[in-house]
């Protein structure tokens, strides 16, 4: 079947952006739903025999991909309109040898396979994870949790090669070994299918966790300590329920949003930001000396998530007085540290930023000097940034890395005169009209691709 017949996107072509810097950009835009949170979902959907039914879903790069897995596994999938509703229907039984193995190597979200697939399969394999090029991350914490349901991995050829035992005592406490939001929502998922109550600790309590528990709670999954670290999943042997929901909107994407207004020196509305999942980012900012103001709060479509409106006004921005570092939540967010690079590159002073989770993801930032940044490399995890700087156009290729790109876009808004960004492909992984959206605030990019 061709992907123009399965509704999933073929894999684009390079493409390229010419932009015009300098330019104060205006008027308000909305936040989309999170692309982390709809992975999940869709990884979710696979512990489900009835029809799931997710609302708005950011139509993505990432998305498109898990879909093709799910395609080719047997899931039907089809768009319900332009408004992102998506209608997943499952097969009686899983294919699991005909997996799309292109697909799946290029997402790190298959990882989260395990946790839904190992109720079903005494044996089965996937292939090894992919996604972003941010350094080596390990899948033994995944591995510690899922082996207290039974599930044993071994690797090779370029595949997971998962076995599970059918006589196991499901584990009454689960300690994490790290507090991770994949680890957390495999472990979830796992406990979520089996017929006694696990207690999770060490957990993640972030914004993709708590949407994956809010949406197993519509399957009928009892779950306590929605938003801790202790987390207690009343599982069911079997679920069969025809289910309808919205994931809420994307914290990063705020965030980026709110950093193009911030760098750009803009009066700039974004709407619908989750503010519980960026406060500790606005705190910073505030810090630094940026002005803004926060509308009345109201409640995402799945009920749960608080929003509010931010309007950020321009502002002259200082360095902090401590270091700039991601924490699980409710600290900082880890996709939203690379913003602190460049918000830091149009402040006064110096700003050490502390990026301790990838080994690769800080020497991605240093391609800001290349539109007159001033990022001193210190360590794999570490950079100093010196401002204010005078930024100027220039030509760089994308890195292989989803917010460093938007990152190095963001700065091309600031910096004078003319830039090219070449192979932006990487920013439609976690960003839907990206472009588009921040042209109608004003921004003045051309999209391109090779002759």
């Amino acid at each position: 079947m061709s992907d123009t017949e399965t509704g999933v996107a073929a894999a684009p072509a390079p493409m390229h952006l010419r932009v015009r810097g300098g330019t104060t950009l205006s008027g308000s835009i909305d936040v989309k739903t999170s692309k982390n949170a709809g992975v999940a979902l869709l990884c979710a959907s696979l512990l489900n025999q009835g029809t799931t039914t997710l609302r708005r879903v950011a139509r993505i790069e990432e998305v498109n991909r898990i879909l093709r897995v799910l395609d080719s596994m047997g899931v039907r999938h089809r768009w319900l309109g332009d408004d992102g509703d998506l209608e997943l229907t499952p097969p009686e039984r899983l294919d699991l040898s005909r997996i799309d193995a292109e697909a799946a190597r290029r997402t790190r979200s298959i990882i989260m396979f395990l946790g839904p697939l190992l109720h079903e399969y005494p044996e089965f394999e996937l292939p090894f994870a992919g996604g972003c090029d941010l350094g080596d991350r390990t899948v033994e914490p995944h591995m510690v949790a899922l082996r207290r349901f039974g599930l044993s991995v071994e690797t090779s050829h370029g595949c997971y090669h998962a076995s599970v035992k059918t006589e196991v005592e499901p584990p009454r406490s689960i300690v994490l070994t790290e507090r991770g939001d994949t680890v957390t929502e495999n472990a979830i998922m796992a406990a979520a299918r089996f017929p006694a109550v696990t207690t999770i600790r060490n957990a993640s309590c972030n914004y993709m966790v708590q949407d994956l528990c809010f949406f197993l709670e519509r399957l009928g999954v009892r779950i306590d300590g929605i938003g801790t670290t202790t987390i207690t999943v009343h599982g069911r042997g079997e679920i069969d329920t025809d289910v309808d929901y919205a994931p809420s909107e994307d914290p990063i994407e705020a965030w980026s949003l709110i950093a193009a207004a911030i760098v750009t020196e803009s009066e700039v509305t974004v709407g619908r930001v989750p503010i519980e999942f960026v406060e500790i980012e606005l705190a910073c900012a505030e810090e630094m000396g940026l002005r803004y103001s926060c509308g009345e709060e109201y409640l995402a479509a799945n009920g749960r998530t608080r929003l509010t409106d931010v309007t950020v006004q321009p502002s002259r921005l200082r360095a902090p007085t401590d270091k700039i570092h991601p924490m699980p939540f409710p600290g900082l967010n880890i996709d939203n540290l690379p913003f602190f690079a460049l918000i830091a590159s149009c402040a006064e002073g110096s700003t050490l930023i502390h990026d301790w989770v990838y080994e690769n993801r800080a020497i991605y930032l240093t391609e800001l000097n290349r539109l007159g940044a001033q990022v001193r490399l210190l360590d794999p995890h570490r950079i100093y940034v010196d401002g204010p700087v005078r930024w100027s156009g220039t030509e760089v290729v994308c890195p292989p890395a989803l917010r460093p790109a938007v990152v190095l876009l963001l700065a091309m808004l600031r910096a004078k005169g003319t830039s090219v960004l070449r192979h932006v492909n990487v920013i439609h992984r976690g960003y839907e009209q990206l472009v588009e959206r921040l042209q109608k605030l004003g921004a003045e990019i051309e999209v391109f691709w090779d002759e």
